[in-house]
């Protein structure tokens, strides 16, 4: 059987019969719909798009609350398009992963279109225009990464595309920024009808970030004499064009060995992933854990879908910075930080597999229960004791999710003060709490600087994943040897005064002590790194 817009209709049996739900509407007529007047593009068709948004239209599509879907772009790697997307008729196998080792599946039938947003491209180009100049159209919406907002290399000088894009102006736009702006720049200049621009990407304060960029493209572009000040005036006005912020969370990795088998075992065709030519490591299907959370600031000039019927939560501002912080500070980060230098020290590579680990897993319920917990912040609409049950018991455990504590364990020095920073902060400050009592995250610390010196628990050379402090961090520990813990004297004050590292100074705070005891407990030998673990958990 081969997916297609022609088997979901003729063949809707067999499909049913392999376990797959379908689109419980015309697809034929909602993709003519989209396309004569779109309502919602999308930028970024990767599996976090496919995977969890598309099917939050697929929803409404479902139950009648709208009657068209949407528009998916590319601006990085068009072989998604040409490879995933065209084939296919747009639509996608929906793999949930859930975590007592079943799966279900779903084909998502709300992408109407899919577009290469490519510059050189004059048809497509075209295409764009038309689809920007519609009054009706609501929303756009981003998931191109961190990275696809960024304008500006390491040395503070802009990317050489983007000084291109500058000079050369609109008409020739090659950078997602840069052409985003000039479609609105479009859509400007034919009515000026409002629009809502939504980055749905996994980054603080994203729509921030993606209106910095546009922003600052369109303002270059003033100072070239390519647009005037009202086009500045019109990105500016919030009853014209809103940045509205959002906080996402749901993992969809690669698509999983043991899912194409299945798939092919039934007999689905074409459902061998792909690697483009951009080393995107793709496949007409996506698979993903159960558990998902959308929270997205109300603010939509010109309407939008029904999304809070499909399970998203439509807020304030406010309120989506609390469910990022919740998040990022208490529920999820810093258990994922404390696994992956602890998982790199004892040999693990998968993160489920640790939490298999009876010692492993006590640590981390203790580090978001015990410690994170009396600070969290509390969003509302998202309850956190519930968020972190479900991170626990659903999501960290689920053996179809292959995350790496390896990967994980990149950039560490720049994610402590906000996994574990925020929350010994957050104690200092604290009337009724005594800095004294943390154990669990002092202990996560003292992990991370037993893992900088490179070797692991067998005492085996160790590879670090990437992090730009590494090198400077290393000649701080200078001296200190494992098996030696006398050799550690002193050396780590250094680091734990650092408050760009920890959001506060930890000998000050009165913590260094607590750090560098557990530091030297993982000092004594060989296997010292579990004894400590496991006498500190036995002591909770």
């Amino acid at each position: 059987m081969q997916m297609n817009a022609s088997s979901i209709v003729n063949q809707k049996a067999e499909w049913e019969k392999l376990g797959v739900k379908l689109p419980a509407f015309d697809h034929a007529a909602m993709t003519a719909a989209t396309k004569e007047h779109p309502i919602w593009v999308h930028f970024g068709a990767g599996n976090i798009f496919r995977g969890f948004i598309a099917a939050l239209q697929q929803r409404l599509l479902n139950e009648g609350a709208a009657d068209r879907g949407i528009i998916a772009a590319d601006t990085f790697d068009y072989d998604i398009i040409d490879k995933i997307y065209t084939p296919y008729d747009n639509l996608t196998m929906n793999v949930t992963l859930n975590p007592d080792g079943t799966t279900s599946r779903e084909i998502i039938g709300s992408i109407a279109e899919g577009l290469r947003a490519d510059s050189s491209d004059a048809a497509m180009m075209a295409r764009f225009k038309e689809i920007f100049t519609d009054p009706g159209l609501q929303m756009i919406s981003f998931t191109i990464t961190e990275k696809g907002y960024a304008l500006y290399r390491p040395d503070g000088s802009l990317m050489p595309v983007v000084q291109a894009d500058i000079d050369e102006g609109p008409a020739h736009a090659r950078h997602a920024m840069s052409m985003v702006t000039a479609l609105l720049l479009e859509r400007f200049q034919n009515g000026a009808a409002p629009l809502a621009v939504v980055s749905m990407d996994n980054c603080s304060h994203n729509g921030e970030k993606l209106q910095t960029s546009v922003m600052t493209v369109a303002k270059a572009w003033l100072e070239k004499g390519f647009v005037g000040q009202d086009f500045i005036d019109y990105l500016s006005d919030e009853t014209k064009i809103t940045f509205p912020w959002s906080m996402i969370d749901k993992i969809t990795p690669r698509p999983h060995k043991i899912v194409e088998e299945q798939l092919v075992k039934d007999g689905i065709e074409g459902m061998e992933p792909i690697v483009t030519s951009k080393n995107t490591f793709i496949a007409a299907f996506v698979n993903a854990e159960r558990p998902q959370y959308l929270v997205i600031e109300d603010k939509f000039p010109n309407g939008r879908p029904a999304l809070e019927k499909a399970g998203v939560y439509l807020t304030d501002r406010d309120t989506v910075n609390k469910t990022e912080r919740m998040k990022v500070t208490t529920c999820l980060n810093p258990l994922h930080t404390a696994l992956a230098v602890l998982g790199c020290l004892l040999g693990y590579k998968r993160i489920y597999e640790e939490m298999r680990d009876d010692d492993l897993r006590r640590l981390v319920e203790h580090i978001g229960y015990a410690e994170g917990m009396p600070v969290v912040t509390n969003p509302v609409v998202l309850d956190p004791r519930a968020f972190l049950d479900a991170v626990l018991n659903e999501r960290l455990p689920n053996p179809y999710i292959p995350d790496m504590p390896q990967r994980i364990a990149c950039d560490t020095s720049q994610k402590i003060p906000v996994r574990f920073g925020e929350t010994i902060k957050a104690y200092i400050a604290s009337d009724s709490l005594e800095l004294s009592s943390l154990r669990a995250i002092p202990f996560a610390i003292a992990a991370w600087l037993r893992y900088l010196l490179a070797m692991d628990d067998e005492l085996s050379p160790m590879e670090l994943s990437d992090d730009p402090r590494i090198p400077e961090l290393q000649e701080k520990l200078a001296g200190i040897e494992i098996g030696k813990p006398e050799s550690c004297a002193g050396q780590l004050d250094a680091i734990l005064s650092d408050d760009s590292i920890f959001g506060a100074d930890l000998c000050k705070a009165g913590l260094s002590g607590t750090v560098e005891g557990f530091f030297k407990q993982m000092l004594t030998g060989r296997g010292a790194v579990r004894s400590a673990l496991h006498e500190l958990v036995e002591s909770f």
